[in-house]
């Protein structure tokens, strides 16, 4: 095991310089905004964000394209649904319609009855 070293103020002081310069001087070795590197990471990235913004049109197409389909599809059900009913409430009305007439039919066949038996008195 290493001994304690004891540093003191100025210990301290000189190595926190040291750490300042060396990030300044990483600071001054990077490349500035005119190098043709620099640039052409740029122009890479800016080629990246293009695609990815086409890819996103795209994405966004086909979402619009599909829930226009939906749409088509659920308009297309509901008009299917609507005939339905309609057919069922075509039918009932005609259900009705023989219903009264069997009534009807019943009720002449029952006067015919009652007027035979009053004729028979």
């Amino acid at each position: 095991m290493r001994g304690y070293k004891d540093s003191n103020f100025n210990d301290r002081k000189e190595a926190s310089a040291k750490a300042k310069q060396a990030i300044l001087e990483k600071f001054r070795a990077q490349p500035g905004a005119d190098d043709p590197a620099v640039i052409e990471r740029q122009a890479a990235r800016q080629k990246i964000i293009e695609a990815r913004e086409v890819r996103a049109a795209e994405r966004r197409a086909a979402r619009e394209a599909e829930a226009a389909r939906q749409a088509a599809a659920e308009a297309a059900r509901r008009a299917e649904q609507a005939a339905r009913e309609a057919e069922a409430a075509a039918r009932e009305a005609e259900r009705r319609l023989a219903e009264r007439k069997l009534e009807a039919e019943r009720k002449a066949a029952r006067d015919r009855r009652y007027a035979a038996r009053k004729a028979r008195r």
